[in-house]
C-alpha cells in the first residue's frame, strides 16, 4: 500500500492508497478526517461514479449487479443534479470508491466531503468531487457510502 507519483499523477495499489490520497488532496482546506470504502450489497467493490459537485450530488452503480446507490445524502439532492459520468482516462470501467469527511472542530458533523476513486486496472488514484456538506452526524453519513 503505497502511492506513487508519475507524470503528476499519483497511483495507488489498492483502494487503502484512496485515503491516503485523500488525507493529502484536502490538507491545504478541510482535513479529511473520516473514511469509508463503498462495497455493494452484492460484495462487489467497483463502480461506475456519477458526480455533481454544485447540487453535491454522487451516485455509485455496481458494474456487477448494476444497482445504483446515491452516495451519502446524495438522494436528498438528485431532482436538481446533473449528474456527469466519471472515467479512468485508461478507459477502464469500474472504480473503487472511499469517501472521506472532514469535521466541524470540536463536532461529530460533516464541514466537507471528498469522493476518491482508484482505478483496479492502472492504479490512478484521485478525488473526483469535493464540496460543503452539512450532515449531522459523519458516522451516519459514512454508513451510506
Amino acid at each position: 500500500m503505497a502511492l506513487t507519483s508519475r507524470a503528476g499523477q499519483s497511483y495507488g495499489d489498492s483502494q487503502a492508497d484512496i485515503a491516503g490520497y485523500l488525507r493529502a488532496y484536502s490538507s491545504q482546506g478541510y482535513p479529511a478526517e473520516h473514511f469509508a470504502d463503498a462495497a455493494c450489497g452484492c460484495a462487489n467493490r467497483t463502480f461506475i461514479l456519477s458526480v455533481d459537485e454544485t447540487q453535491g450530488a454522487a451516485v455509485r452503480k455496481c458494474t456487477a449487479c448494476e444497482l445504483e446507490h446515491p452516495i451519502g445524502d446524495s438522494g436528498e439532492y438528485l431532482d436538481e443534479a446533473e449528474l456527469e459520468e466519471c472515467g479512468c482516462p485508461c478507459g477502464a470501467v469500474g472504480l473503487e470508491l472511499t469517501v472521506g469527511v472532514a469535521l466541524y472542530t470540536g463536532s461529530q458533523d460533516v464541514r466537507w466531503i471528498y469522493i476518491g476513486a482508484r482505478c483496479p486496472q492502472c492504479g490512478l488514484t484521485g478525488c473526483y468531487g469535493d464540496w460543503k456538506n452539512e450532515f449531522l452526524g459523519y458516522k451516519e453519513l459514512l454508513s451510506r457510502v
